[in-house]
């Protein structure tokens, strides 16, 4: 197993060198970091300023330059706000951590529960239902079930019930002066999870009852069930642990992914994220911050992958 593990790790780091250089001479030559000089009245001030940070040399010297001072936490300046990009990233993923971990959390739980129960209870009532309810789940534009939830459960049941005060709120995860796991805070994070997981929750979910049947329907399930195995232990003891194995890889691909930013999320709910910080980063042309942005997130997409491939074996 040791062996096993070395040899993925091994793999991933020659993947992420790829990716980052790729993503390097992307960024390069979409974007270029002396354009804000171009409106310059000294005409050598681009050519110095190239000149100064390396970009005047060849692309693969300056991205060896570049990844040198990236793994030492030297991430560049942010052409946008002339402050350093590794404490801008650091800020900016704390607050996308967060909507990940709770996202993914309440998303595996109630997928796995919903999925497993549908498999068990095939073609019955509440599998339907669930069934119907998934469809629904996924075809909703998060946009804009965002929008109806802050109306709904902000607004509306604040004038149904002649609150005071709203029940749930909005704007960021933390009230003015607010701060840590409290009460202020839960009131906060509700509807962006809510937002986050409906369409998560509703995809997963298919796919472990997929799985599930699947699994349900193999020899060794028959077998047990012949020989007088009661169903609870059939269900979570032979069949639950192998039916986890197919959503391991969408559970670890998407949480991969969303370490990249959850632009809507972020954006509906001013949460100043990954998804936020992208976006602005993107619409200024900020080039160091691209950069660092495109690394962070392969790099999570490749951990994330290489995880799920570590513990096939744990759940197999």
């Amino acid at each position: 197993m040791l062996s096993y593990i070395v040899r993925r790790v091994l793999y991933s780091v020659p993947v992420l060198l790829v990716a980052s250089f790729v993503l390097f001479v992307g960024v390069r030559i979409t974007f270029d970091p002396a354009a804000k000089l171009a409106f310059s009245q000294d005409p050598d001030a681009i050519s110095r300023y190239k000149k100064s940070f390396g970009l005047d040399h060849p692309i693969v010297i300056q991205y060896i330059r570049w990844i040198g001072n990236f793994v030492r936490g030297d991430w560049g300046k942010s052409s946008r706000t002339s402050g350093d990009v590794f404490p801008m990233m650091t800020r900016s993923f704390g607050f996308t951590l967060q909507l990940i971990i709770w996202g993914v959390l309440v998303s595996a739980v109630l997928a796995i529960a919903v999925g497993v129960y549908s498999a068990v209870r095939q073609y019955s009532v509440t599998d339907y239902l669930f069934t119907g309810i998934s469809y629904v789940g996924i075809a909703l534009p998060p946009f804009w079930f965002g929008l109806v939830a802050i109306q709904f459960f902000v607004f509306t049941l604040a004038e149904w019930f002649n609150l005071g005060s709203k029940l749930f709120y909005f704007v960021g995860l933390h009230s003015t002066g607010q701060s840590g796991i409290n009460l202020d805070y839960f009131r906060h994070l509700l509807l962006p999870v809510m937002t986050l997981t409906v369409q998560i929750i509703a995809s997963w979910s298919r796919y472990e009852r997929a799985a599930m049947l699947d699994v349900l329907g193999s020899d060794y399930v028959r077998t047990a069930r012949a020989k007088g195995v009661p169903q609870r232990q059939v269900v979570f003891k032979h069949a639950f642990r192998n039916a986890l194995i197919p959503l391991l890889t969408v559970i670890a691909i998407d949480a991969g992914l969303l370490f990249g930013g959850l632009v809507v999320t972020e954006r509906i709910f001013s949460i100043p994220g990954m998804g936020r910080l992208f976006l602005d980063s993107l619409q200024t042309g900020d080039a160091y911050v691209l950069m660092a942005w495109f690394v962070v997130t392969a790099f999570f997409v490749i951990l994330f992958n290489l995880m799920a491939d570590l513990l096939y074996a744990v759940f197999d």
